[in-house]
This record gives structure tokens, sequence and C-alpha cells, in this order.
């Protein structure tokens, strides 16, 4: 994937994330809040990008099996 495309995911991410939280949908996305990243620092590295994805689907999909 492109580092654009990477930041795209991410944005849609972060507000499924943001969703969550608004909810209180007991979600915790302490890991990815460590990363201290947004999707709008697109000076970052692809490869923090792709980190921050990870994080956010892992607890989304851990939410999805509750």
């Amino acid at each position: 994937m492109k580092k654009e495309e990477l930041i795209h995911l991410h944005m849609l991410l972060a507000q499924l994330k943001r969703y969550c939280e608004e909810n209180d949908l007991n979600c915790d996305f302490s890991k990815y809040n460590e990363m201290d990243i947004s999707p709008f620092q697109v000076h970052r590295s692809k490869e923090d990008h792709k980190q921050a994805i990870f994080l956010l689907v892992a607890e989304l999909s851990s939410l999805a099996t509750k």
C-alpha cells in the first residue's frame, strides 16, 4: 500500500475509535494512544502508520468478538 492509502485507512479507523469512545463501548486503545500518532501527522513514517493501523484493527476486532 502507498503511504497515502495507509493514512486514509488510519483516518477511517481513527473515526471508528472515536465512535467507540463516545459511545462507551468498552474498548482499550491504550497501546494506540501510547504511540501518540494521529492520521493528520502525515510527516510520520509509513511504518508508524502501519503500526497504528494494526493496533486499531486489533482492538476493534476484539470488540466485534465480545
